[in-house]
């Protein structure tokens, strides 16, 4: 098993430092570590009694493209057939997620961005159902953009996510937020409301990059916001074991971060855009592929940390 550490930020820097020579890294020239790795069982989610109050995860990554829309709904579509409620945040004035699940943003009156700047709208104007039971959705399109620019002179600005949906924590177990690619002002709100944070990392060498400056970005909020919040996990997204380079960044990021990457990798596959075309989650789209059990796996990690 992969070393813990006890600084992500420690950790982080690490990914930079790592010597090509350690076992671990120069390993990935014959073996696959992802396939290698000895992984924790996986439990079987219990069934609920009662809902709520929610768990809220931000899922944040500054760089775009690297699956984190993608991994918000379907972690939300999985953990909805495990019977848990769940509430996605569109949280991204581009409304990829709103698109992902077959929402036109720009044909939407309300969104997310009327929730935080409109006093006399609520959420329970703004949340719409989606296709899977026991999923929802907050919407958002490219009005949120002006948001971050109206905060600004707010009062406790970092909060107003939190007052938005602090009405509606009691009715669901999860409230998923799908940042915007940047450590703005929105990620900052989301960040202040969440407990833990999940870093969907494509398995490149360049999504390396930011992952200092994100950790960073959250132990600062954490000392200054919200002392709950902590680093849920590292998602590896995009991996494809036949090549040596997503091999030798999957290894980095494990002798760097260890136990806090999941077991559960995501793997390329042409699955996934089909679903945004079809704007379904791809545990109903291609139930039994490996990408929607992949997901399912990974809430089964979720629900178990």
């Amino acid at each position: 098993m992969a070393k813990s550490t006890n600084s992500d930020s420690e950790s982080a820097t690490e990914l930079f430092s790592v010597d090509k020579s350690s076992p671990a890294v120069s390993a990935v020239k014959s073996v696959d570590p992802a396939a290698a790795r000895v992984k924790r069982p996986l439990i079987e989610p219990k069934p609920l009694d009662r809902h709520g109050p929610a768990r809220v995860i931000a899922l944040c990554n500054q760089k775009g493209g690297v699956g984190k829309t993608t991994s918000t709904i379907n972690l939300g579509a999985a953990l909805a057939e495990f019977g848990r409620r769940v509430l996605l945040v569109d949280f991204d004035p581009q409304g990829a997620l709103s698109v992902g699940l077959g929402v036109q943003p720009h044909q939407l009156e309300r969104t997310a961005y009327n929730l935080l700047m409109e006093r006399d709208v609520s959420i329970d104007d703004v949340v719409l159902k989606t296709s899977v039971s026991g999923l929802d959705m907050l919407p958002s399109n490219i009005d949120l953009s002006a948001a971050e620019v109206q905060l600004v002179g707010e009062v406790a600005r970092e909060q107003a996510l939190a007052r938005a949906l602090n009405p509606v924590l009691d009715d669901y177990d999860f409230v998923l937020i799908d940042c915007q690619p940047s450590l703005g002002l929105l990620t900052v709100n989301a960040l202040t409301l969440a407990e833990g944070v999940i870093i969907p990392l494509e398995c490149e060498f360049f999504s390396l990059r930011g992952v200092a400056l994100l950790i960073d970005t959250i132990e600062k909020v954490r000392e200054r916001l919200n002392p709950k919040l902590k680093l849920e996990g590292i998602l590896a997204t995009m991996y494809d074991g036949r090549t040596l380079h997503s091999r030798e960044v999957y290894a980095r990021v494990l002798e760097a971060f260890g136990d806090k990457v999941f077991d559960t990798v995501i793997a390329r596959t042409v699955r996934f855009p089909e679903t945004t075309v079809a704007g379904e989650p791809i545990t109903t789209w291609a139930s039994s592929s490996a990408g929607a059990l992949a997901y399912r796996n990974l809430a089964r990690e979720v629900l178990a940390r």
